[in-house]
C-alpha cells in the first residue's frame, strides 16, 4: 500500500534537526510521484499531506518548522487517494534518546494494535476488536483515548463503522466478510484526556504525557483477514537509521 511505503520513504529522512515540514514535502511528492493524491491535505480543511504529532500530541498534528529534538516521539499519519481508493496508516518513531518508559509504551501500543486484528474475523463484533486493544494496554497500566476512534474505508477517508480502542467483546456491528477498516489504537502514557489545541486541528494529552499512535488499514473475506498497509518495510528503514530506536 503505498501509504506505508510514503512513511517508509520518510522514516529514512527522520533524525534530529529535521523539520515536520521538510518530511511532508517529501511524502507529498513521494505520493504524486506515484500517480495517487495526498488524502488528507484539504480534507475537511486540514493543510498538509501528513499528520505529525510529536510527544503529547495525539494525533492530527499539523506538521511544523520547528526542528526535532533527540527525545521527540513523532507519530506519522498517511493518507492517499488512488485508483478511487482512500488508504491510511500511521507509525510512532523515537529519537535515538527517547526513555525506556517511552519505549514501552510504544511497543504495547504496537502490539495491541495486531492484537485487535486477530480480533477482526467474521462472526466476531467490533467490540471484540476494541477489548482486545483496550486489555492489553490497560493490563499494562496505559489509558486509552476514548474521544478518537478508529473506521471504515474505502471511497472515503472515513465511512462507518467506527472502530473504538476500548469496548465489550460480543458489543457492536457484526464483522462480515467484504469489511474494510482502519484499525489505530491511541495510548497515552498518563491519564486517558485530551484536548484540542488553538490550532483548530491538534488533539492533545490533558496531562501532557507521551501519547503512541499505530495504524493498520485490513480486509476481512471469506479467506481471513489481510493486512493492507504494511509496516514490515517501516521498520526494515527504521533498523537502518541510526538517528531513531526500533520497537521490535
Amino acid at each position: 500500500m503505498l501509504v506505508s511505503r510514503t512513511l517508509a520513504h520518510v522514516a529514512a529522512l527522520i533524525k534530529p534537526g529535521v523539520t515536520g515540514i521538510e518530511l511532508d514535502k517529501a511524502a507529498e511528492e513521494f505520493i504524486l510521484d506515484n500517480n495517487a493524491k495526498p488524502g488528507f491535505k484539504g480534507y475537511n480543511g486540514f493543510p498538509a499531506s501528513l499528520c505529525i504529532s510529536i510527544n503529547e500530541a495525539v494525533v492530527h498534528g499539523i506538521p511544523t518548522d520547528v526542528p526535532f529534538e533527540d527525545t521527540d516521539i513523532v507519530s506519522i499519519d498517511c493518507g492517499s487517494f488512488m485508483n478511487d481508493y482512500f488508504g491510511d496508516s500511521a507509525f510512532t518513531f523515537a529519537m535515538g534518546a527517547v526513555t525506556d518508559e517511552v519505549m514501552a509504551l510504544l511497543v504495547s501500543t504496537n502490539e495491541s494494535l495486531y492484537q485487535g486484528i486477530e480480533s477482526a474475523k467474521i462472526g466476531n463484533r467490533i467490540g471484540d476488536i476494541s477489548y482486545a486493544i483496550q486489555k492489553h494496554n490497560e493490563d499494562r497500566n496505559y489509558t486509552i483515548v476514548r474521544e478518537l476512534v478508529g473506521h471504515g474505508i474505502g471511497k472515503n477517508l472515513h465511512e462507518k463503522p467506527e472502530v473504538p480502542n476500548f469496548g465489550k467483546r460480543g458489543r457492536g456491528p457484526m464483522i462480515k466478510s467484504g469489511l474494510v477498516i482502519a484499525i489505530e489504537p491511541m495510548v497515552n502514557l498518563g491519564g486517558k484526556a485530551v484536548k484540542q489545541s488553538k490550532d483548530g486541528w491538534t488533539i492533545v494529552t490533558k496531562d501532557n504525557s507521551p501519547s503512541a499512535h499505530y495504524e493498520h488499514t485490513i480486509a476481512v473475506t471469506k479467506d481471513g483477514t489481510e493486512i493492507l498497509s504494511d509496516h514490515s518495510i517501516i521498520n526494515e528503514v527504521v533498523r537502518k537509521n541510526d538517528n531513531i530506536r526500533n520497537i521490535s
